[in-house]
């Protein structure tokens, strides 16, 4: 079976949760009338990557924190994964976290296992992989640092992933680096690698979008090519040994 995942890159506001929400719903819906499967946010898409107000905006693990999120995803028949601070019993700081939203109602959570440098002062690092299932498809899940460790796509395909999906904040300096990474973990694995990325200025780094996918042999197949709001579309059919992508970008058009 084939898996149509958007790829959304959005503005956002520091730490206003509301606005932010605002923009996660119209890419939804934006998401759902190109009859996508899953859509997925940038690193703390929910919140901006504001570091020193990942304490005071973090929320717990409870459903009912993401009511909305969650009552899209039931009404789209989407499965919705955005990004904030996560309150994680046991942990000391906050974790960069994903909440994952299914169709039916259930919401999973991610948090982000490598941090990169001055990140641990403000949060925890998680220490839990993290897989889903769509269409016969096995997904598993990246937040930005996590992809530069190559146990993590190591252990991912190991899991039975067939497609390695990262939300990230990268820079313009840093997305050449990060794309041969990327790149290089389709090749190796042999599976689709996609990235959503920042559009905006957020914990004062200057983000590049270039939200992008590349083939199972490590091949760039689209990327946004752009800073403006507006979704990758990126369908995956066929078997692991002959996989068939397509990609295509659309501005926002509301």
């Amino acid at each position: 079976m084939s898996v149509t995942i958007s790829l959304a890159q959005i503005p956002v506001v520091r730490g206003n949760w509301r606005e932010n929400l605002k923009q996660h719903l119209k890419m939804i819906g934006q998401s759902s009338n190109y009859n996508a499967d899953v859509v997925v946010f940038p690193e703390l898409s929910l919140t901006g990557y504001e570091l020193d107000l990942a304490e005071e905006l973090a929320l717990s693990l409870e459903p009912s924190n993401f009511e909305e999120l969650s009552r899209s995803s039931v009404q789209s028949e989407m499965i919705i994964v955005a990004g904030c601070p996560l309150r994680v019993p046991g942990l000391s700081h906050p974790t960069i976290g994903a909440v994952v939203c299914f169709p039916n109602g259930r919401v999973e959570f991610y948090s982000k296992q490598h941090l990169h440098d001055g990140e641990s002062e403000f949060c925890s690092a998680g220490n839990v992989d993290y897989v889903f299932d769509v269409n016969g498809h096995k997904i598993a899940l990246a937040i930005c640092a996590d992809f530069t460790e190559a146990d993590h796509s190591r252990r991912a395909k190991n899991l039975g992933a067939d497609v390695y999906l990262a939300s990230a904040l990268i820079s313009e300096n840093g997305f050449v680096p990060d794309s041969k990474i990327l790149s290089g973990i389709a090749s190796e694995h042999g599976i689709p690698v996609l990235l959503s990325n920042h559009i905006s200025v957020t914990g004062g780094w200057e983000t590049c979008g270039k939200s992008s996918v590349w083939s199972s042999q490590g091949e760039l197949v689209i990327s946004a090519n752009s800073k403006e709001s507006g979704i990758v579309l990126c369908t995956i059919s066929g078997c692991e040994t002959d996989l068939n992508l397509t990609g295509k970008w659309y501005a926002d058009s509301i």
